[in-house]
């Protein structure tokens, strides 16, 4: 969008004699290199991140999950009250009617554990978010590979070794 806002400023300079030296569309093409060397550069550490973390989504096992979700759970009050009003269940491993609970169940002590309900539901999660990350990591790639190609094309008009 820079660089066909560049081109076409320059282009106007042109047609109504406002620039009258090609250098100045050498130095908005000169920019438009750069932008889309910025550009690949950038969208190559987005890849890098984005698969590194759909990979860890796809890499987590059972207990490694297990351990996550009790840490969270372990840490914040205000999400554990959340996840028992929300998913009708008290406490993370066992019920124990002593504690305070959110969830409509504990009226009636009849309540399940958190754990095997949150880890269904997070495995689940874990599984599509790393397939939908991974999936559009291989496209940021083929954007990182269409912009090297299409930056370093050669201009068919111009001298054979010359660049654009």
């Amino acid at each position: 969008l820079v660089s066909l806002l560049l081109i076409g400023i320059a282009a106007w300079g042109i047609g109504f004699g406002l620039i009258s030296s090609f250098r100045v569309v050498g130095v908005a093409i000169a920019f438009i290199l750069n932008y889309y060397f910025q550009y690949m550069i950038i969208l190559l550490l987005v890849f890098i991140f984005q698969f590194s973390v759909s990979c860890a989504c796809l890499a987590l096992n059972k207990e490694q999950q297990s351990q996550l979700l009790e840490v969270g759970w372990n840490n914040t009050n205000s999400a554990r009250t959340d996840i028992e009003r929300n998913l009708n269940c008290c406490g993370f491993r066992v019920f124990d009617p002593n504690e305070t609970c959110s969830s409509d169940c504990f009226r009636s002590r009849q309540c399940q554990p958190c754990a095997p309900i949150i880890e269904e539901y997070s495995g689940m999660v874990l599984r599509f978010v790393g397939g939908i990350g991974l999936f559009f990591s291989f496209t940021e790639i083929l954007g990182v590979w269409l912009t090297y190609r299409y930056r370093n094309q050669k201009d068919p008009r111009a001298n054979p070794s010359a660049f654009l």
